[in-house]
């Protein structure tokens, strides 16, 4: 093939290859390379190189292929092959003793192996493929993920399951509560569900969560959750009815105690049970065994006494076993929903919590009403033995410490 020559078939090859190459598979470029190659004879196989990029071998293959083709070989061609099998790169996953490695690696760091470099750090794929280099494998970290799942491996957060020591009555508590709080509905009157939910910080914070928003426009908040000196924290106090699927929640700006908990359990009764309630007889009360109402707070019981005084009725109180304090109703029908509600928006003030909590509703009819406790609760406040006593105390036969009931006093001369 004279200069000339070569120099326009290089330029025909190249224009119809650039035509179609996208459309084509490896092998599939492999034949129509060669193809041109061969239709222009002697020369054509170096022509057909420089107009491609392919290497002289790779055209070389190719042309064997299409005689092959041609001459109906007894080893018929798999037209839906790209390349002959045993070719391409190998898989990295298949290196030999890189598998028996990474299991090496994974088991005696999960089974606290002291000599285990990952004892103390975190089994990530990036730390895996560090400790795999040293020991003369290079691995990716998809690799390695593809290797872990292989083996049964897969990111696991931590469960919470263990209860700890459970109290023996336990069970037989929980069957008092539910059967009391059957008999109080039967009977018409109240049966409420009390607790405090966590402390929340106001202002232009993070909230857990996301909402929809435009693309690339997320709602700017402050980069550190330093508590605001002039909003503070505030202490949701919720009161849900099981029964009528309501609730009242207090939102206060003070301290979380024992007179903050009355106080709410107050307000939902003007606010709400006395409406709901017009002749209620009791109320009954179910509630955690610790924090603001728990069942060993003097201050709880005297200021249940004041309220019990105020109604003219008396307050009955289940307190859940100690370690149980997620069944109770409160937490799983309306902390969290009113969590879900507020998910993405940050808190910027009073008004926007309150706002929010009363907004909260469920496809059960869930209703919630909100307002704010501006009262100062001050901590640490001392009951003595004599305001103890005081109390119109009724212990039940069976765990008295956490079923009791608190009726009203007598007044001098009854």
């Amino acid at each position: 093939m004279r200069e000339e020559e070569y120099e326009d078939a290089v330029e025909i090859i190249r224009e119809r290859y650039l035509k179609i190459k996208d459309s084509l598979n490896e092998r599939s470029r492999r034949l129509f390379v060669a193809g041109e190659a061969k239709s222009f004879g002697h020369g054509g196989r170096k022509a057909a190189a420089v107009a491609t990029g392919m290497a002289i071998s790779t055209i070389a293959r190719g042309m064997q292929e299409i005689d092959a083709i041609n001459l109906r070989s007894e080893e018929p061609i798999d037209v839906n092959r790209i390349r002959r099998k045993g070719g391409g790169r190998k898989p990295k996953e298949n290196e030999e003793g890189l598998l028996d490695a990474l299991k090496d690696i994974v088991k005696s760091s999960t089974c606290g192996d002291p000599e285990s470099p990952l004892l103390w750090t975190a089994r990530s794929q990036r730390n895996l493929s560090t400790e795999l280099e040293k020991r003369g494998y290079k691995a990716c970290q998809p690799i390695i993920g593809n290797l872990l799942n292989a083996i049964g491996y897969s990111r696991q957060k931590n469960k919470k399951k263990i209860e700890g020591k459970q109290h023996p009555d336990r069970d037989a508590q929980f069957e008092h509560i539910n059967e009391t709080v059957r008999q109080q509905i039967a009977d018409g009157n109240p049966a409420v569900s009390i607790d405090t939910k966590k402390k929340e910080n106001v202002g232009d914070f993070k909230n857990n969560g996301a909402e929809l928003r435009k693309k690339y426009d997320p709602e700017e908040v402050r980069g550190h959750d330093f508590v605001d000196k002039v909003l503070g924290k505030v202490s949701p106090y919720g009161v849900y009815d099981i029964e009528k699927n309501e609730a009242w929640v207090s939102v206060g700006i003070s301290h979380d105690t024992a007179e903050f908990s009355v106080a709410s359990i107050r307000a939902w009764y003007y606010e709400m049970g006395i409406l709901q309630y017009p002749n209620l007889e009791s109320i009954l009360i179910t509630a955690d065994g610790g924090g603001s109402n728990g069942y060993r707070l003097r201050l709880w019981k005297v200021e249940l006494q004041k309220l019990v005084d105020e109604l003219g009725i008396p307050i009955f109180v289940c307190h859940y076993p100690p370690g149980t304090s997620k069944w109770n109703k409160i937490e799983h029908r309306l902390f969290s929903f009113i969590t879900q509600n507020w998910r993405g928006k940050p808190l910027y003030s009073h008004m926007v919590i309150v706002n929010l909590i009363s907004a909260t509703t469920t496809k059960n009819g869930l209703k919630v009403k909100c307002r704010m406790d501006e009262n100062f609760y001050a901590k640490g406040r001392r009951v003595t033995d004599k305001e103890l006593a005081e109390v119109n105390l009724h212990p039940d036969e069976f765990h008295g410490e956490w079923n009791y009931a608190i009726h009203p006093r007598k007044e001098e001369g009854e």
